[in-house]
């Protein structure tokens, strides 16, 4: 009878190892999981820009690849100035938000092959700090691929203080390869919000500061 105690710890120790065992394998599995997802989570941005270059989807252009990091070297390749052609290129802005945002000129006409660059004007007319960005699209879709953009400030989340105003450059150049039958490029902007709004300087404060029932 005295034994039979010692009988069933023996007995409960495999368990108990099994058990840790157990433990820690589902624990290692989750880990993989975790590690896997962060993975997947820091190079969805790239994952998303690449997909969207590839089918073209309101990014920028197949050629503006090559402009990141290439680009000016491309540009000097392709330097002839074709001046029996005239483009005319026009300029749109998209604000999607109480805010300020236009080309400095609604078009100009420019020579495939040339050189050009042109402002685009922004102001915060809000009460608050602000960060947004902007996304470029272009027309007709064949003239995607001719349309180089040199300095862009799109993509880049910029942040604006309550009544900045900032201007910034588009400086492209059009490929001669340009198909004869496009004769208006029309390049627009949408300029959206990022990110969580920024509340007015001052305002928790002033929150804080009235008094109940007031």
């Amino acid at each position: 009878m005295a034994t039979e105690p010692n009988r069933q710890g023996l007995g409960a120790r495999p368990q108990s190892r099994a058990l840790r065992r157990d433990n820690f394998q589902m624990l290692s599995k989750l880990g993989l999981v975790a590690l896997m997802m962060f993975g997947f989570g820091y190079a969805l941005v790239p994952m998303y820009k690449a997909i969207c270059t590839a089918l073209g989807i309101n990014v920028l252009s197949v050629s503006e690849l090559r402009v990141n990091g290439h680009g000016k070297a491309d540009a000097a390749g392709n330097s002839q100035v074709d001046r029996s052609r005239l483009i005319t290129v026009e300029f749109d802005a998209n604000a999607r938000g109480p805010w300020d945002f236009k080309p400095a000129q609604r078009s100009v006409q420019v020579h495939p092959g040339e050189v050009t660059t042109v402002m685009y004007e922004f102001r915060n007319v809000q009460n608050r700090t602000m960060a947004a960005q902007a996304i470029p699209s272009y027309a007709p879709m064949q003239a995607t691929a001719h349309f180089n953009k040199l300095e862009c400030f799109c993509f880049n989340e910029y942040t604006l203080a309550p009544g900045e105003a900032k201007s910034w450059p588009v400086v492209f150049v059009i490929d001669p390869k340009l198909p004869k039958d496009v004769t208006t490029i029309t390049l627009s902007y949408t300029f959206f919000e990022v990110g969580a709004k920024i509340k007015a300087a001052g305002a928790e404060v002033k929150a804080a500061d009235t008094p109940v029932g007031s």
